[in-house]
């Protein structure tokens, strides 16, 4: 799911699902009722020998950020801890890159266990990023159903295929609820963007650490963000080509993926005393061409635009995001009393971008968060009147004649009696 920017962002009001007429529309649960669970995935390869952090290797200083961290972990968090690059020290690559193993199963965290197991670590082997991610994913298989992967590296994948973003995105597309945090420790700007991506694909977030304090840190507030449940569950939604055949959506969040260029449509019953309000939010999980922009439009269904919101962006982007409201207003149909109609419109979301990769792989597309509500109408405030707006302008105005000539005394009789030094 794309979730926190892609958390990027994105639900606007959602209070309650709207009973809405016509086909039983999709509907995205609020509610999230099994714990999440956590996966640590430590990278032990050869390149944690570094003696760079506050003077010590950078093993040293994650084993003791490991043991902070599970000292401090409440009794009920259910974690596990795999590690890649920890056991075979030889040349053959072949062998180096099959080097990822689960020290510790998932479950109620045993503190002497995981400490146990992180003690014997020693930094060893090659760094296989996509396969550790790709195993971990099976360790949490069953497990929950918000799942985390808390991914902690100091340099990027040396054993592609797989690769790390790939991987992140064939996770994203499977419409699992498993995110991949990922922590980059003192990480150099190759590292950092292979860490972001893997991040945006999932919905996960990015961090760096420097320091033993940092890492410490930065790893209880990932573990911490995976014990409690994100409050809303994007369903997963898959749009159609055309407005015809789209599916018809209650208000929530729902999660989908777009191909570059392409075009997602989706439908929304809206009565005539509502008003819709959506926002869409894209993740730009890959590299892209300069000069790029999503769309969110509201059309009929026979294509007549509606309202519509924009977005762009030239150079890094995370996330681009676009909103619109549009309600529907009916002033020459009225009930026999005198009241508005209340008929209900079935309205067309469109969902398009305008990018172009900068690599040749398009699937699978970009990770897509749309957030519907629909809500009593809004009436538009009456505007000032011209008359009250002069008369402020009197008022202002008089009020400046009124400091300027007290100014003007004040100084006068300032001079007359103590004279200009």
């Amino acid at each position: 799911m794309i979730h926190r920017k892609l958390s990027f962002v994105a639900a606007i009001g959602l209070i309650a699902a709207s009973a809405l007429l016509g086909a039983a529309p999709a509907h995205a649960d609020e509610t999230e009722t099994e714990p999440p669970v956590v996966e640590l995935v430590l990278d032990v390869s050869g390149s944690m020998k570094a003696a760079d952090i506050d003077g010590e290797t950078r093993m040293v200083v994650a084993k003791r950020a490991f043991n902070d961290v599970v000292d401090a972990l409440p009794e009920t968090t259910q974690l596990g801890i795999r590690v890649l690059g920890a056991t075979y020290g030889g040349k053959n690559k072949k062998l180096g890159c099959q080097d990822t193993q689960q020290i510790v199963k998932v479950g109620q965290v045993n503190r002497v266990a995981a400490k146990n197991a992180i003690a014997t670590l020693q930094p060893t082997g090659f760094t296989p990023i996509g396969l550790a991610l790709r195993s971990a994913a099976k360790d949490l298989e069953g497990a929950g159903a918000a799942r985390r992967i808390v991914l902690i590296t100091d340099g990027e994948d040396t054993c592609t295929p797989p690769d790390p973003c790939d991987v992140a995105r064939q996770l994203a597309a499977q419409g699992t609820d498993l995110v991949v945090d990922t922590l980059g420790l003192a990480p150099d700007e190759k590292t950092r963007k292979q860490l972001v991506c893997v991040a945006q694909a999932t919905g996960g977030t990015y961090a760096s650490a420097q320091s033993e304090e940092e890492l410490t840190d930065r790893i209880k507030q990932l573990v911490d963000r995976a014990a409690k449940p994100v409050p809303v569950t994007p369903a997963v939604v898959a749009g159609a080509k055309d407005c015809a055949t789209a599916p018809l959506l209650d208000a929530g969040v729902y999660t989908d993926r777009e191909l570059i260029g392409e075009h997602r449509f989706y439908r929304v019953a809206v009565a005539g005393d509502q008003e819709l309000r959506a926002s869409v939010s894209i993740a730009l999980d890959r590299p892209l061409n300069r000069d790029y922009g999503i769309l969110l439009k509201a059309a009929t269904v026979d294509g007549r635009e509606l309202v519509r919101g924009v977005d762009a962006g030239s150079g890094r982007s995370d996330v681009l995001s676009a909103g619109l409201r549009w309600s529907l207003t009916r002033d020459d149909e009225e009930e026999e009393d005198g009241t508005a109609k209340k008929s209900t419109d079935t309205v067309c979301l469109v969902v398009s971008n305008s990018f172009a990769s900068a690599t040749a792989a398009r699937a699978p597309g970009m990770p897509v968060e749309l957030s519907i509500d629909v809500v009593a109408a809004s009436q538009a405030p009456d505007a000032p009147g011209l008359g009250r707006g002069w008369l402020l302008l009197f008022v202002l105005a008089l009020a400046g004649l009124v400091a300027g000539v007290l100014a003007g005394w004040l100084t006068r009789w300032w001079v007359a009696k103590w004279g200009v030094n």
